[in-house]
Order: structure tokens, then sequence, then C-alpha cells
């Protein structure tokens, strides 16, 4: 811990739970509500593009992170300047929309490059000032989670921004702020200053050495699949919610976020009462499910299963990705388990939510007529195919005793 000596636990642990509050506020600021301003703004058909850059930047950062913020600067100091960037580029949002697409997409495209990487400086900066990170680490990061609530409320609710700039000008103000609050924050030396920086270290590539493992192989190979249906809820969600007669609708997704808090607090019983793979089948069950609620609210107009598929979100996130992490954590070695890690948010959120989003818009294409889309195909294909990999899921994963040495053996 660097500067956290001079300071009080408490004091350390509040400044860094305002980092997560602004850090996941500027996400939640826009990511959400994009969707509607650009169905609004004449953007409509490059929704899935808007939902797909966050996943190619999540391929791309990696390698700035290992390569630069790692090695030649203070955590801190790239965190402040990659988010005074990224909140330019929010606040320029706006005016690149009056250029059309091409220009509004770019100007998205520079923003998640600059943001991505700061989702892992900001677990950096944290876990380098805690003395007790599981324990400690929770109690910080949940405030981002209450960012991303009130993002939503203040955008929505308050604002009535869905449609509108105010989205942008919000989340690009608070980027600001926090690009200038992260120059106070505790200073963080690079973390591996003096390291060589190897493309086999960046990429994870010694990760790949678990895939010998069968149920690592199946649990990979599952996750990769059923992000592909799960990027349907994250760019079309809220232009549903939208059509089928909710104002406000980002304050209306909002109540997942909520129900993640709950579920977070109560996944340590439910984990060791239903052990890893029931964790992830109910994660995934989850999803299925939730996808139903939608097809047939879609159907009957009933919109309180909308509302019920929303409140699904702490068990479809919890239970399935921080399961997942939980697990790759156990099965990876800790010379490999940061690797490991990173390689599985590359194949989930990376790869498998980017072939995601752009299947989700060619089938929201497919199924729109005269400007109406149909709903219950939209989500009664991913439904199906949810429910398809959980059982095939279900069926190959075996966990067992798969746990690596603690390290090992030099090749």
């Amino acid at each position: 811990m660097t500067d956290s000596v001079k300071q009080p636990e408490a004091a350390i642990g509040a400044r860094l739970s305002v980092m997560m509050f602004l850090e996941f506020f500027v996400w939640g600021g826009w990511y959400v509500t994009v969707g509607n301003y650009m169905g609004e703004n004449g953007l409509k058909e490059s929704i899935a593009w808007a939902y797909s850059l966050c996943p190619i930047a999540a391929i791309i950062s990696p390698f700035f992170t290992g390569m630069v913020a790692d090695r030649f600067f203070a955590t801190e100091r790239v965190l402040g300047v990659l988010q005074l960037l990224g909140g330019a580029t929010l606040l320029a949002a706006p005016l690149a929309a009056q250029s059309g697409p091409t220009a509004f997409l770019v100007c998205l495209l520079l923003h998640t490059l600059f943001f991505m990487p700061t989702l892992g400086l900001t677990n950096t900066l944290a876990f380098s000032h805690m003395s007790n990170p599981e324990k400690q680490f929770p109690m910080v990061r949940v405030f981002g989670t209450i960012g991303w609530i009130v993002a939503n409320v203040v955008v929505s609710k308050m604002l009535h921004g869905d449609s509108s700039p105010v989205q942008f000008h919000v989340a690009g103000a608070a980027a600001v702020l926090l690009g200038l609050y992260s120059f106070s924050l505790p200073h963080t030396p690079a973390p591996s200053a003096g390291q060589k920086a190897t493309l086999r270290d960046i990429a994870g590539l010694d990760s790949l050495a678990l895939l010998k493992k069968p149920a690592f192989a199946v649990f990979v190979a599952s996750s990769f699949l059923i992000c592909i249906p799960l990027a349907f809820y994250y760019a079309f969600a809220p232009v549903f919610v939208k059509e089928v007669g909710f104002t406000d609708p980002a304050f209306n997704m909002s109540f997942g976020q909520m129900s993640e808090i709950f579920f977070m607090v109560v996944m340590p019983l439910c984990f060791a009462r239903l052990g890893v793979k029931w964790m992830l089948l109910v994660g995934m069950a989850a999803w299925v499910l939730r996808y139903g609620l939608f097809a047939g609210a879609a159907t009957t107009g009933v919109l309180p299963l909308v509302i019920g598929g929303i409140v699904l979100h702490g068990v479809c996130y919890d239970f399935f990705f921080v399961t997942g992490q939980i697990y790759v954590d156990n099965v990876a070695s800790a010379k490999i388990r940061g690797q490991a890690q990173g390689f599985l948010v590359l194949v989930t959120q990376g790869v498998g939510m980017l072939i995601g989003a752009q299947v989700a818009g060619k089938l929201v294409a497919a199924y729109t007529v005269a400007e109406k889309i149909n709903w219950t195909m939209v989500w009664g294909i991913p439904c199906i195919a949810a429910a398809v990999i959980m059982l095939v899921f279900a069926a190959t994963f075996k966990a067992g005793n798969e746990q690596m040495p603690a390290e090992e053996p030099a090749a």
C-alpha cells in the first residue's frame, strides 16, 4: 500500500468509493440510453454497431494496459488522462451525430477506447491500497453499481434525456470530473515498471494451457456461445422498453442494477449450497427466462413481464459472470491467474458480445417491417439459443478437482 499508510483505511476506502461511483456513473450515463437517442436522431440502423464498440475496445484495451499503462506511468495519472480524453469525446458526440452515423460511431469508438482500459485501472488502483481486498473490495465496488443506478435516474427520470443529447453532456461532465479527481487519488506506481512487455503475457497465451482440462474448455466454449444471445439485451432492451410503452426507459432498466446489489449480497450463501455448476446453470436459466418474459410481453402486452425480466438482471449477471470469474480464479495457478481472467473477458465480453451485437442488429433488421419490429421473434430466438446452450453445458460440464498447483514448473 503506497499512500494508504499515511491515512486511515476508512479515508482511503471513501476516496476509492468516490472513484468507483464516478467510473460507472460515466458508463451508465450514456450506455443504456444511446439506442433510444439514435432512434430519435435518424441513426436507428447503426444501433448494433454502437453496441459493438465496447466489445471492440475490450479486445484492444489489454494491449494498451499491458504495454503502456502497467509499465511506464503511475496508475492514477493514466486514469486521469484517459477520463479527460473520454469526457471530451462524449461532449463532442451530439455534434458528431449531426454529421451522420459514421462520425457519431467514430466519436463513440474513441470514447470506448479511452474508457475501457479504465475499468482495469480502477481495480488495480483500489487493490493497491487495500490490506484485505477480499473483504474491502466488494464494499468499494458496490459504489460503482450505485453510480450506474444514479446515472440512470438523473438522465432518465430527472432530465427525461433518454432520447436527447443531455445524456452525453451529463456523462461527459462526469468523466471530466473523474479525470480531475483522479490526480488527487493515492499515488500508485506502475505495477509492472521495469518488466519487459511480451505479447505472450499481454494476450494471456499461457492461460490457453487450461483448455487442456475438459471442464474448463466446456466452460469457455459455453460462456463464449451464450454471450452471443446475451448481447441482445444490452443492445436492444432499452429500445424495447420504450416501444412497449414505458416512459423514462433507462430509469426502469436501473431496477436490474438494484437487484444486482441484492444478489451480490446473497451470492456467497447460494454459492455454498449450489456450487459452480449449478450457479452457472441458474445464471443461464435466468437469461432464458428473461427473454421468455420479454417475448411474452411483446405478444400479450402484459407490461409487468418486462419488469420481471429486468429485475432478473441480478441473477443473470451475478450468477453467470461473477461465478465464472470465481471459477477461473480457482482453476488457474497464481502465476497465470491474471492472464486467465483477461482471457475470459476477451472471449466473453469481447468477441462473444461483439458477435452477439452484430447478430442482434441483423435479426432486428430482418424482423422489421414498415418501421415495426416483431419483438416476439427478436426475443424468442435468443431465448431458444440460450436454452440450447444451457442444456449442452448441463450435459457436458463436470466440475471436479481441477485446481492447478500454486506454481507451475518452469517449461
